[in-house]
C-alpha cells in the first residue's frame, strides 16, 4: 500500500512542533530580562551548536536508518548499554520528570491568575496531573486530534505576537524612550553564561528522526529539517525578545512568573492575557499528557530490550505501561507538594533539566567519534560532512561549558545538587543493572548490522524509539 511522503516543510513542522512548550516562554522572558538584547546573541551562539549537532545526527541516522531516533540506540552501538541507559534516562525520563513539574507548575499559575484566582495552584496543578494520569490509565488520547491544532495556535501566536511587538504595533502603549531598566548580565562572559538557558528553548532537534521514513528525500530533509528549524525559531524568539523589551521592563521579566502574559497583556490588552493564558494551558497540558504517554512506553521499550527491570513493560487492559505511569506521577507529584517546584525553583528546574539532555548530546556526539574509527569505512557515511571531528568536538566543549556555567550563586548550588545526585543514581542503576543483574559487559557496544538488521518495536508517542537490542 503506497503512503503520502511528506516534504521538507513537512519535516520542519514536526521539529519545531515538538520543540516548543510553554516553558521556552519562562526562559525566553527570564533571559530576556536579564541580559535584553544580549540573549538574542546567547540564543545565536545555541543555534551554532544545534546546526553542528545536527551534523552528528546526520551522521548516525544515515548509518543506522533502522534506527528511529531514540539516543539509546545510537549510544549502544558506540558506547555500550551502560551510557545507552544513562543516555536515554538523562534525555527522556528524568528530563521529562523535571520540565513536566514546571509545564505543570506554569499550568497551575496561569490558571490562577486567569480564570480560578481563589483556587490554590497546587490543587490545580494536581488535579490535571491526577486527571491525565486517568485518561492516560484508560488509553484514551483525547487530545489527540487537537494536538496539531495546539501547536499551530501556539506557533502562529508567537509569531504574531513577535511581529506586532517588535514592529510596536499592538494596542498597548510601548516603552517610552530611555524608560527600559537596565540588563543586570552584561559582556560576553555573561552572556556566554546564559546559553544553558537558552538551550531550553532549542532542545530536541533529534525529534524529526522517527518521521524519516515517511519522507520523500530523508537523507537530504533530516538534517535540513533540523537546521530550518532551529533557524526559524530563532527568529520567532529574537523577534519576541525584542517585543518584549519593547512593552516590558526588564526588571519585570527577570522577577515574574509569567513573563509570557504579562507581555501579551501589555501588546494587546485584557484579551492578550487571556488569549496567551488560553494557550498556555493547552500547550501545557498537551505536553504533559505526552509526557506521560511517551517516558512510560520509553521505559517499556526499554524493559523489553533488557535495559530496565521487566516490570516497566507490564501493561494493562488498554495497553498502557502502568508502572512507568505511576512512576512518572509520583515524582511529579512530589516534587510540586515538597514545594520545590514553586516559580522561585522552576527556572532551575528546567537549567537541571538542560543538564542531563547536555549530558546525553555529549555521549552523541561521542558516539559519532567512537564510529567513525571503529567503521571508518561503513555504509552510509558522507565523508563530505565530517569535517575532521570539528563540529563534535565543538559540541562536546560547548555542552560541558554550559554544564559548568550553568548559573551562579545558591541557583548553582541547588541545580548541582539535583544533576549529580540524580546522575549518580542513574551510573549506579546502569552498573547495577548491566554488571551485576545481566552479567554483561558494562561497555560491549552492538555492532551497525544487528541494529539495522532488527526491526524496531516501542515506540513512544513522539515516535522515539527505544533499543530494541539488549543485553542476553
Amino acid at each position: 500500500m503506497n503512503s503520502k511522503k511528506m516534504g521538507l516543510g513537512s519535516a520542519v513542522s514536526v521539529c519545531v512542533g515538538l520543540i516548543v512548550a510553554t516553558s521556552c516562554l519562562l526562559s525566553l522572558g527570564l533571559g530576556t530580562g536579564l541580559a535584553g538584547k544580549g540573549f538574542i546573541t546567547a540564543m545565536f551562539i545555541v543555534v551554532i551548536l544545534n546546526i553542528l549537532l545536527a551534523f552528528s545526527f546526520r551522521e548516525l541516522h544515515d548509518l543506522m536508518p533502522e534506527a528511529e531516533g531514540g539516543l539509546g540506540q545510537y549510544t549502544l552501538a558506540g558506547l555500550g548499554p551502560v551510557p545507552s541507559i544513562v543516555s536515554n534516562l538523562s534525555a527522556y525520563v528524568i528530563t521529562n520528570m523535571l520540565a513536566g513539574s514546571v509545564e505543570l507548575a506554569m499550568c497551575g499559575l496561569v490558571i490562577q491568575e486567569t480564570f480560578l484566582k481563589g483556587v490554590p495552584v497546587l490543587i490545580i496543578s494536581l488535579s490535571l496531573l491526577a486527571f491525565l494520569t486517568i485518561v492516560n490509565y484508560l488509553g484514551v488520547d483525547i487530545f489527540a486530534k487537537i494536538q496539531n491544532l495546539t501547536v499551530i495556535a501556539l506557533i502562529g501566536s508567537l509569531i504574531l505576537l513577535g511581529v506586532i511587538s517588535a514592529f510596536k504595533l499592538g494596542v498597548g502603549t510601548p516603552l517610552a524612550p530611555g524608560a527600559q531598566t537596565p540588563p543586570v548580565v552584561t559582556g560576553f562572559s555573561g552572556i556566554l553564561s546564559l546559553t544553558a538557558l537558552a538551550f531550553w528553548m532549542f532542545i530536541g532537534i533529534e525529534f524529526v528522526i522517527p518521521v524519516s521514513k515517511d519522507l520523500k528525500n530523508p537523507k537530504r530533509d533530516v538534517p535540513l529539517a533540523m537546521i530550518l528549524g532551529v533557524c526559524l525559531l530563532f527568529i520567532v524568539q529574537s523577534l519576541l525578545s525584542t517585543g518584549m523589551r519593547n512593552y516590558v521592563s526588564l526588571e519585570e521579566l527577570r522577577s515574574s512568573s509569567m513573563p509570557h502574559i504579562i507581555f501579551a497583556e501589555r501588546v494587546m490588552g485584557k484579551a492578550g492575557s487571556y488569549w496567551m493564558g488560553l494557550i498556555t494551558i493547552l500547550a501545557g497540558v498537551s505536553t504533559i499528557n505526552t509526557v506521560l504517554g511517551s517516558v512510560t512506553r520509553i521505559l517499556s521499550g526499554m524493559a523489553d530490550a533488557g535495559l530496565m527491570p521487566s516490570y516497566f513493560s507490564k501493561k494493562n487492559k488498554s495497553g498502557t505501561p502502568t508502572p512507568g505511569l505511576f512512576l512518572m506521577t509520583g515524582v511529579i507529584s512530589f516534587i510540586l507538594v515538597s514545594g520545590i517546584a514553586n516559580y522561585s525553583g522552576l527556572t532551575n528546574f528546567l537549567l537541571a533539566a538542560s543538564c542531563f539532555w547536555l549530558t546525553s548530546y555529549i555521549l552523541v556526539n561521542l558516539t559519532v567519534l567512537v564510529l567513525r574509527r571503529r567503521y571508518p569505512n561503513a555504509k552510509g557515511r558522507d565523508k563530505r560532512f565530517t569535517l575532521g571531528g570539528i563540529p563534535q568536538i565543538i559540541c562536546i566543549i560547548g555542552d560541558i561549558y554550559m554544564i559548568l556555567h550553568i548559573a551562579e550563586g545558591d541557583a548553582r548550588i541547588f541545580i548541582y545538587k539535583i544533576y549529580f545526585v540524580l546522575l549518580i543514581i542513574t551510573l549506579l542503576f546502569a552498573f547495577f543493572w548491566v554488571k551485576i543483574v545481566k552479567k554483561a559487559d558494562a561497555f560491549r557496544p552492538v555492532s551497525l548490522d544487528e541494529i539495522n538488521n532488527v526491526k524496531l518495536e516501542n515506540q513512544d508517542e513522539e515516535g522515539q524509539a527505544s533499543p530494541s537490542l539488549m543485553i542476553n
